[in-house]
């Protein structure tokens, strides 16, 4: 779930050499090819089951680990919601969907600790590598395989923080022959992507279907499903999520999937399970999943611009004030997480809330 660099790049790549590639090329010598969905799925599953992806050492690095002031601010932003809802001095529930190494959430409940608001922590995640680190930030923290099994006797504070550009998308593409899902085969003991066989052109909302060959359509089933059941819990129990990742404000065509390995672009057909696979999200579909179920959306708005009125630069001095040492490293953390140049604006942040619940501080409204 890293800051993407660059677009994806098609092409050849190197013969299946783990588990997940060795799986796929089965799959497709058994059918001939797999859509782009799940190629994702079994290269994303294997890469984040085997190793921590994150810092120098890893592929990528995420907001909460350039900078406590991100999850801290966050952990502000919960704490405020919760004091101005009707579920103010009650128990709630904290959930983080993909929560990295824990540091977003650990800085959060710090902050929010100031407040007297203590949550229940709940983590959702699969990766066993992952959890562990996990478990040592955050040693109350119960976890979940997925949404399905979140607490159902009070509202969820649910943050998503790069977690919906790593799900699973499907891609449709624009052929000679009309729209054809987008999918993986091999050729030469190669991976290399490919137009399906099957019409989807049923599948093409209406003001895409005269895009011009070649053009491309993505969509994520995946997460929209996850949106689904959250924003009916939460319609059904009280509460809010904050979504932050890189995407569109809207749908918008064009090829985004990419990987990344030792934080540079990389191949998406080669290493396949050996480097995280992406895709910019959607905001408005996952905002018109949460609206169809109840939820008040928020947004989007630019990371940096969320940040900064929620308070970055003003934390930013208090750091530099007790740190001067490290003033110039927290002034770069700053820049990085909120300049239009680096993070500020290609990260957007929406919030959904439960009916009766109050409009999110962070959105200019």
């Amino acid at each position: 779930m890293p800051q993407p660099t660059a677009p994806a790049r098609g092409g050849a790549a190197t013969p299946p050499a783990n588990a997940a590639a060795q799986r796929l090329a089965k799959l497709m010598a058994q059918g001939g090819s797999v859509p782009i969905s799940l190629f994702m799925a079994y290269a994303n599953a294997h890469y984040y089951a085997t190793r921590d992806p994150l810092g120098a050492a890893g592929d990528f690095i995420t907001a909460p680990e350039i900078s406590q002031m991100f999850g801290e601010l966050i952990g502000l932003w919960a704490a405020d919601l919760w004091l101005r809802s009707p579920s103010a001095g009650q128990p709630v529930a904290w959930v983080e969907l993909g929560p990295g190494r824990g540091t977003l959430s650990a800085d959060a409940l710090r902050s929010m600790a100031r407040f007297d608001l203590c949550p229940d922590v709940h983590f959702v995640e699969t990766s066993p590598v992952l959890r562990d680190l996990q478990a040592a930030a955050v040693p109350r923290a119960r976890f979940h395989a997925d949404v399905t099994t979140l607490p159902t006797d009070q509202p969820l504070i649910i943050i998503a923080n790069e977690f919906f550009d790593a799900l699973p998308f499907r891609q449709l593409l624009k052929t000679a022959d009309g729209w054809r899902e987008r999918v993986v085969t091999m050729a030469d003991g190669r991976f290399v992507p490919a137009a399906g066989p099957m019409p989807m052109d049923a599948a093409v909302p209406a003001p895409f279907q005269g895009l011009e060959l070649g053009s491309i359509l993505e969509s994520s089933p995946a997460g929209s499903a996850i949106m689904q059941d959250v924003a009916q819990t939460l319609t059904a129990q009280g509460g809010a999520m904050l979504v932050i990742d890189y995407g569109y404000a809207a749908t918008k065509q064009g090829n985004s999937l990419q990987a990344l390995s030792r934080h540079a672009a990389a191949d998406v057909f080669v290493s396949v399970g050996d480097q995280d696979l992406t895709c910019h999200v959607d905001f408005g579909a996952l905002g018109a999943v949460a609206r169809r179920d109840g939820l008040s959306v928020t947004g989007p708005v630019g990371q940096g611009a969320f940040l900064n009125a929620l308070g970055l630069a003003e934390r930013a001095d208090a750091l530099m004030a007790g740190h001067p040492a490290r003033a110039d490293a927290i002034a770069g953390e700053r820049a990085r997480l909120a300049g239009e140049d680096a993070m500020g604006t290609l990260f957007k942040v929406m919030a959904m809330t439960a009916p009766e619940w109050p409009v999110p501080e962070g959105f200019g409204q």
